[in-house]
């Protein structure tokens, strides 16, 4: 039986103790349930330095690491690093990767289901207004490539999921957090 000292000891030890990191491959990144499946709703980190993707971050830089389902933002004065869970395109072939930027910052934005979201769901409106409903929840931020968005969500089963039609999703407060961070001109890669 633990007595309440040998306990204390055993947490106090445990917080201060660090584990080591070490940057997962793209392979150790994709999480497997009990059966040896990849799982579907995991967001798993991996360690990612601005230098690797971007020649500078004048303007801040978003990464949307699509394997780890996870998106980084640095700012220009690279004294902030965030990094938050996302969701990520159904398929390879919604995902479209490379260089972008940022273009337009919208709070509240509307939603207009592309011709082929309708083609694949064809239940889907062909416009929905701001508000708890819209699939691009609270804020977006648009990117040079058309249709192509970072956006919120009010469906947080999505996050850490292959879910979206080719954009990057993230918590609402997540979003508007990022929102408040990044400026129009941001440089974004998705990989």
């Amino acid at each position: 039986m633990m007595n309440r000292r040998k306990l204390f000891v055993g947490l106090l030890l445990s917080s201060i103790v660090p584990l080591p990191l070490k940057p997962a491959s793209a392979q150790e990144a994709v999480s497997k349930n009990e059966n040896g499946e990849p799982r579907h709703n995991i967001s798993s980190y991996r360690y990612q330095r601005w230098q690797d993707h971007f020649k500078s971050i004048r303007n801040g830089a978003i990464l949307s690491d699509t394997a780890s389902r996870c998106l980084h933002y640095w700012n220009q004065e690279k004294n902030i690093h965030k990094i938050y869970p996302t969701s990520v395109p159904l398929t390879p072939e919604l995902t479209r990767t490379g260089y972008t930027k940022v273009v337009r910052k919208v709070i509240g934005p509307e939603w207009r289901p592309t011709k082929s979201m309708r083609e694949r769901d064809p239940k889907l409106p062909k416009f929905m207004p701001p508000g708890p409903d819209n699939p691009l929840g609270s804020h977006a931020l648009y990117l040079s490539w058309p249709n192509y968005r970072i956006h919120g969500t009010s469906d947080t089963r999505k996050i850490g999921r292959q879910s979206s039609s080719g954009c990057i999703g993230l918590y609402n407060e997540h979003i508007e957090e990022l929102f408040s961070l990044v400026e129009v001109g941001t440089t974004v890669r998705l990989i």
